[in-house]
């Protein structure tokens, strides 16, 4: 009899435990248990890509830093200790490796998912890396915030659970349309013909693809046409016979997909060949890293691209100045624009996990659905996003590098210096 007995208390119990779980709010009370909540971020730590993966990694440690302390700034989740309505639990990032390779990227996603037990992942820069890892986080109903992966292929998805911060190729493709339309209507420019150059993966080939959906549905009406498109595989083997396409067909203006290391060597063979567009316009990636002005020197004047951070984004308050100065000490450089894109990405999310009060995916997903997160290092000022996931406050600025230096170009109501024009 007190076997049966101790058998059914033992059987009440777990029906309990089972029914107790399923009530809403219990990811509040097991939140209590953990010492901190964990983000999961997927990053190129090794491989060519390493520069740049430390980079964005700074970027968040930055982020964690103000979450965690306790700092005079004027944004959310920068003057309290952690998170207020967890009990002021610490945020904690766990970052891994996906080499820039979309299996390791999905792999990693299931292993911080599942070993790690995260409340959402971040990341993972190359689009095609985001693609997988974030297939894997649908599947297991986990909120992924994707900083600085630009293809428009991603929010195209259907997807619940993903959500983007950067402006997607599409937007920056028309950008870059009503930039040298501007370039010809105000000086006379004389830009007729397009090159595409782009790299043989996610974020390339989609990028490729939004040219010839603008020309199509806008601006091939107004007289712009492609002269050639070069791609190029990943270990840059190809890029000869790509430099010699370009040559032959010397186009007006040069839209490039490329990252770091790739956008320096092309530049190098540009001048080396004496290829000299009127303007180079380079998609989100390589030029926005400010070591593509120490790679380069001089040889870096001129190029442009959309969103690259300047110090003189940062100088309108001490607290965008903070950013700034505590990523600086890490990393040498200026925080640039994919770097301020994950700084936001984690920011938002520990946001959205404070404002949730809760590590319930659904919880931390309606917040991400409904928020108007505030963002005063951000030059729209705030970040609110779609019904695709989209960050749809997300205004783009042209650039253009002039002695060693990021000047701000366009639009005419921000420039701070007027755009240069070469072979005209």
């Amino acid at each position: 009899m007190k076997n049966i007995k101790i058998s059914v208390i033992i059987i009440i119990a777990i029906i309990f435990l089972i029914v107790f779980k399923s009530i809403k709010g219990f990811d509040i009370i097991a939140d209590v248990k953990d010492e901190t909540v964990k983000i999961g971020v997927l990053l190129p730590l090794t491989g060519p890509a390493e520069p740049t993966g430390t980079k964005l990694k700074y970027a968040i440690e930055v982020a964690e830093e103000i979450i965690n302390g306790e700092h005079d700034v004027d944004f959310d989740l920068g003057a309290a200790e952690g998170l207020p309505n967890l009990n002021n639990k610490k945020i904690e990032f766990i970052y891994t490796d996906h080499k820039a390779n979309p299996e390791a990227a999905r792999i990693e996603a299931e292993r911080l998912i599942k070993e790690e037990n995260v409340a959402a992942l971040i990341g993972a820069y190359h689009s095609s890396a985001t693609k997988t890892a974030s297939q894997v986080a649908e599947e297991y109903k986990v909120p992924f915030l994707a900083g600085s992966s630009s293809s428009a292929s991603l929010t195209n998805r259907g997807y619940d659970y993903f959500y983007r911060i950067a402006p997607n190729d599409d937007m920056e493709t028309e950008f870059f349309f009503e930039y040298i339309t501007y370039l010809n209507e105000s000086f006379d420019a004389g830009i007729k013909t397009i090159g595409i150059v782009y790299i043989d993966n996610e974020y390339g080939i989609h990028a490729a693809e939004m040219v010839d959906k603008w020309l199509d549905e806008k601006y091939g009406e107004q007289g712009f046409e492609i002269a050639v498109k070069v791609i190029y595989s990943e270990d840059l083997l190809d890029i000869d016979d790509g430099i010699k396409k370009i040559k032959e067909a010397n186009p007006d203006v040069i839209f490039q997909a490329s990252y770091i290391e790739d956008v320096t060597q092309f530049v190098k063979k540009y001048k080396e060949n004496n290829i000299v567009p009127k303007a180079v316009l380079n998609y989100c990636g390589g030029f926005q890293d400010p070591v593509f002005i120490d790679n380069l020197g001089d040889d870096g004047n001129y190029f442009s691209g959309s969103s690259a951070s300047m110090p003189a984004i940062f100088k309108n308050s001490e607290s965008e100045n903070l950013i700034n100065e505590l990523y600086k000490k890490k990393s040498g450089e200026d925080i640039d624009g994919p770097a301020l894109e994950e700084f936001s990405s984690a920011m938002i999310i520990a946001d959205a996990i404070n404002t949730a009060g809760s590590t319930n995916s659904d919880e931390i997903v309606e917040v991400l659905k409904t928020k108007s997160f505030q963002t005063p290092y951000f030059i729209s000022r705030s970040i609110e996003f779609n019904e695709n996931g989209q960050n749809s406050q997300t205004i783009s600025f042209m650039v253009q590098i002039q002695d060693g230096k990021y000047e701000l170009v366009w639009p005419m109501e921000i420039q701070e210096k007027q755009p240069q024009i070469l072979n005209k």
